[in-house]
């Protein structure tokens, strides 16, 4: 019986890993990007379009006036939806030189996971493919940083 080549074995992974996943990528990209536009714009429907009804988000905002965390801020889906169509309505909350920054830290074949900069501070993401479409299940996020 003759042996395969590993390093050929090898090659042919990596290649199919690196072809499947920057599709992939692009479509966790595009999620955290609607997730962010949403709230900057005063757009909802791309929370609907990025976010699984499921989702869990927890949060730690930071008090000035107490100088300490308000810690573990749940948030369910229709109040993220909510939010979004409130959150910048008089258009004062961003700016041009509002933080936008996205990275796509991870991206398997069902889940991913991805760090956005914002306004607000930073979130944290857990991504899954839910019917051929990558969906944020899970949101941890802090005020910026003190």
């Amino acid at each position: 019986m003759k042996k395969s080549n590993p390093l050929i074995l090898m090659f042919v992974v990596l290649f199919s890993i690196s072809t499947y996943g920057q599709d992939d990528k692009a479509a966790v990209q595009s999620a955290l990007e609607d997730y962010v536009n949403a709230l900057y714009e005063v757009k909802p429907e791309l929370i609907e379009r990025s976010v699984d009804t499921t989702l869990r988000k927890i949060g730690y905002w930071y008090d000035d006036k107490s100088s300490a965390y308000r810690d573990n801020l749940p948030m369910t889906y229709q109040q993220l939806y909510d939010l979004a169509g409130t959150w910048n309505k008089d258009g004062n909350r961003t700016t041009k030189d509002s933080p936008k920054t996205i990275e796509v830290h991870e991206v398997n074949d069902k889940t991913a996971t991805g760090k956005l900069t914002a306004e607000w501070g930073i979130d944290l993401f857990h991504l899954a493919k839910v019917n051929g479409q990558w969906k944020i299940m899970n949101i941890i996020w802090q005020s910026v940083p003190k």
